[in-house]
């Protein structure tokens, strides 16, 4: 009998049932540390390597201020309680309870509330509006994290010799390809030495940081949050400007949450309080040490001049495999994000390869790996630097940050029904700290942050119009659509005749004969002797278990309604559909059935309320979706496509 480590011990236990709570225990440690590593490889990469170049942008940036003894203890002591009040209680604290079935993310705050606002179209939409936004805005930081990443780490080499200057966009771009080129062999075996890799990172940034502090112990003083309003009081509008690079110490903040499925929320929470918070903030500090004793070291990096010299080239190779860590993070994570959007009707289907047998979520999408490498390499080879690059980084972040917080509130109060007082108080204090930071990086717009605005924009726009586009055609298809009752009486009147074998008709809509069928009918008055109407729908929930994949309705006269269910987080497979099928008394031979799928020729002369330009949008995005027999895994033996025009 298992027994749960939770339960009050008697003190008079007999034996094998202690050992065996003790192995349980011990058994529980083990997973739980084994995850907590894990969690470092996999979401503490962009936080974890902020200090490469924060401390850098705040005094030597565009906005940068002087490294004088008050800036440097209110600067650090803004970093100090940002990490504090927006990653530790924020995130770790409260974001982080609004988990949908173990899952995190916008868009799984997006479908909590799905269920609820089936009655206010209004507030859904604008909802769904807001998540799309921040979405794009992360494709922005996905593209943004590795550049900035790998080139800080690189740019080491120029503390140890000038000559390095020449390689160092050269050498960025190298790593950049081959992160990206291995991205089709899986994270699999690369991901077991993320963690480790990460925990010897994190030390040595806590070693070095502490060797610093102890020369000066001083910067301890940046503990106290009066240093923060002491630098607002000094530097006026200038103080709130520098909140621009303060931010970069917490860019890695939105990883927590959305990456929550992957661990769970105690192993992250264990990594963030033992090992990356201690770490950040000696680091951090250290560097404030150095810079009270040596201000004139501002103008290399500071992180480096932390680094005795015998041990600087082994540095740059830690930092450029904590970056390499870093970005292969955001990497997955856009991947992650982009299923999400195709189950969620936002994005057109892409090929979507699984390089693992074990775990799910391991994906890799070749369209999405190579623009992301494309846009990456061009901001490398656009900004030449870290620091330039820094002023494109953060507005995506601080706005998803903002959105997050929004639909967070609207979480407590619409489907956890908090008081809504409560809601509104924890929503402004949220607000404060997001509003604050966004507007300081709002002001970096002219010196690059207009790139990230329009790449959020640009995929903002495409992913409203394919959703605008898809409810056009489905409310075309709605209008062509018969009752099945009605069908299956005229039918039986008809008596048309049947041959032999089991057809699958897929369907948009679980209601009705859908028109691909209709449109096979019309045209060779005949109809296979079984035929399956199948509708794969995409739930609230992140993943569907099996016993609840499918439904099965037997409509009479040879005719099944065939519902699929599948989670934002899956990608549906028709061999799998069919087994389960067959589990539950209808058996179908993937090999032996015909499948009908539907193709539509558009144009943008009809009268749809979609402006022409974004019909052209959609049709070109249409004409460029991966095909549904890949994406579907169907037999291609086994398929037949039937045109239909259609004017948008």
């Amino acid at each position: 009998m298992k027994i749960s480590p939770l339960e009050t011990t008697p003190l008079f236990t007999k034996p094998s049932v202690r050992q065996e709570r003790r192995a349980i225990l011990l058994t529980s440690k083990k997973d739980l540390s084994i995850l907590a590593v894990a969690a470092l490889g996999i979401i503490y990469g962009d936080i974890g390597t902020s200090p490469l170049y924060t401390i850098k942008e705040c005094f030597s940036g565009a906005h940068g201020v002087a490294p004088i003894r008050e800036n440097i203890l209110g600067i650090l002591s803004l970093v100090f309680w940002s990490l504090m009040l927006v990653v530790g209680m924020k995130y770790v604290v409260f974001i982080m309870r609004a988990d949908n079935k173990g899952e995190g993310g916008i868009f799984s705050l997006l479908s909590m509330l799905q269920s609820r606002l089936q009655t206010d179209q209004k507030l859904w939409t604008a909802l769904t509006f807001l998540a799309a936004s921040g979405a794009a805005l992360l494709y922005g930081d996905g593209v943004i994290t590795p550049a900035i990443s790998v080139l800080s780490a690189i740019e080491g080499l120029n503390m140890a010799t000038d000559a390095a200057a020449d390689y160092v966009v050269p050498l960025t771009c190298l790593v950049l390809v081959s992160l990206f080129v291995i991205q089709r062999h899986g994270t699999a075996v690369i991901g077991r030495m993320f963690g480790p890799i990460m925990v010897v990172w994190f030390l040595v940034l806590g070693l070095l940081g502490l060797r610093s502090i102890l020369e000066n112990p001083d910067i301890l003083a940046a503990l106290n949050p009066w240093q923060a309003f002491n630098f607002f009081a000094i530097n006026h509008f200038h103080g709130f400007v520098v909140l621009g690079g303060v931010v970069l110490c917490i860019t890695g903040g939105e990883a927590l949450y959305a990456d929550m499925g992957h661990f769970g929320r105690t192993p992250i929470r264990l990594t963030w309080y033992g090992i990356v918070l201690p770490g950040l903030v000696l680091n951090y500090y250290g560097q404030g040490a150095l810079l009270l004793r040596h201000p004139e070291l501002i103008s290399v990096n500071p992180f480096y001049a932390l680094v005795p010299k015998s041990m600087l080239y082994p540095m740059v190779g830690l930092a450029t495999m904590a970056t390499i860590i870093a970005s292969q993070a955001m990497i997955s994570g856009v991947y992650s994000l982009t299923q999400q959007a195709i189950q969620l009707g936002f994005t057109p289907r892409m090929h979507i390869i699984h390089t693992s047998e074990q775990a799910k979520g391991q994906i890799y999408m070749p369209t999405v790996n190579w623009m992301l490498m494309l846009a990456c390499l061009s901001l490398v080879v656009a900004f030449k630097e870290s620091t330039r690059l820094a002023a494109a980084y953060g507005i995506a972040v601080t706005a998803t940050m903002a959105i997050t917080s929004y639909m967070y509130f609207k979480v407590t109060s619409i489907r956890w029904q908090w008081p809504w007082w409560q809601s509104a108080i924890l929503l402004g204090l949220f607000l404060f700290f997001d509003c604050s930071f966004l507007g300081a990086n709002l002001l970096k717009i002219a010196d690059g942050g207009w790139i990230t605005l329009c790449i959020a924009a640009g995929i903002l726009i495409a992913m409203i119009t394919w959703r605008d586009g898809r409810a056009i055609l489905a409310k075309h298809y709605g209008l062509m659509k018969i009752p099945a009752d009605i069908f299956l009486e005229d039918l039986a009147a008809y008596n048309p005749q049947r041959i032999k074998g089991t057809a699958v008709f897929m369907s948009i809509s679980p209601e009705g004969i859908p028109h691909t069928l209709l449109h096979h009918f019309k045209h060779n008055e005949a109809l296979h002797e079984r035929i399956l109407l199948l509708s794969i729908i995409s739930t609230e929930t992140p993943t569907v278990a099996l016993e609840d994949r499918i439904s099965i309705e037997d409509l009479k006269q040879g005719f099944y309604r065939i519902k699929a269910m599948y989670g934002f987080m899956e990608t549906p497979d028709m061999a799998e559909i069919l087994a389960l099928i067959d589990s539950k008394g209808l058996p179908v031979d993937i090999y032996s059935t015909s499948f009908y799928l539907g193709r539509e020729t558009m144009s943008a002369t009809g009268p749809a309320p979609m402006a022409h330009w974004r019909k052209l949008l959609f049709i070109y995005m249409s004409r460029n979706a991966w095909n549904a027999t890949s994406f579907f895994k169907l037999p291609p033996d086994r398929v037949i496509e039937l045109g239909i025009h259609v004017e948008l």
